[in-house]
């Protein structure tokens, strides 16, 4: 017969079965959601692509010898964010790019990082009035724009370039013609290996309800363009970027 005094004990241990099964459940819903983040975002980043190339600088020649280029390496970097939601009036706010770091740095040259070009003409002028200082954010609008710094609201493309500068400088009175490509690492007899390097970087997507934000992890430059000279990445797999609400 069970005295009221085990049925009180058997009734404790129940609660605290329950108890620490509930914390084991929440437990390993928290760390599902830190190595998985959020699965079902109302907007999500669906596409990187990378163009990566060379260019030359000339300088102004008092010695009249025909060529005198002093050659960077640019790696401009599109990012696609597409609608995952029905709700008409869910949109994006915002999309900031901040927390920029050089995880591994060159050999040769210093990585600077550009904003696309709020002037008439092509996507970037690597100059240091679009240098990218502590961040960088495209605000909410009707449709995507470099120029003003504008990114769809039910999604479009925001844009940031990381140029590895002053790799070398090129002279020369014997080339009758110049591609500004990156065969420019062939005539400055550097190897893929002096220029590679490895930049992280928050990117937070805000919306009319909630804040997300992931660290991305991009490796330059894409492919070898000192024999294809210009390399082209495009990246869709994202499981290595992890979204998660900001508080």
């Amino acid at each position: 017969m069970i005295t009221e005094k085990k049925k009180q004990t058997i009734k404790l241990m129940l609660a605290i079965a329950t108890l620490a099964l509930i914390l084991i459940l929440v437990l390993m819903a928290m760390i599902k959601y830190e190595v998985e983040g959020e699965q079902n975002m109302p907007f999500k980043l669906s596409k990187i692509i990378i163009i990566s190339d060379a260019q030359g600088i000339e300088n102004k020649n008092e010695n009249k010898t025909e060529w005198n280029f002093d050659i960077f390496q640019n790696n401009d970097v599109s990012f696609y964010i597409d609608a995952n939601t029905k709700d008409e009036n869910l949109l994006i706010k915002s999309v900031t790019i901040d927390n920029i770091q050089i995880l591994k740095k060159p050999q040769k040259g210093e990585v600077k990082v550009y904003m696309p070009n709020s002037e008439a003409g092509s996507l970037y002028n690597y100059v240091d009035q679009f240098l990218v200082k502590d961040k960088l954010e495209y605000k909410g609008a009707s449709q995507s724009s470099s120029t003003e710094l504008e990114i769809g609201s039910k999604g479009g493309t925001t844009w940031l370039s990381f140029n590895n500068m002053g790799i070398g400088n090129y002279v020369s009175k014997d080339d009758k013609e110049i591609r500004h490509d990156g065969t420019w690492l062939k005539k400055l007899e550097i190897e893929k290996e002096e220029i590679e390097f490895t930049a992280s970087f928050d990117y937070t997507i805000e919306t009319t309800k909630t804040k997300y934000k992931a660290n991305i992890t991009l490796d330059f430059p894409a492919g070898d363009i000192s024999q294809e000279g210009k390399s082209y990445l495009e990246k869709t797999d994202m499981s290595d970027i992890i979204f998660k609400r900001v508080k």
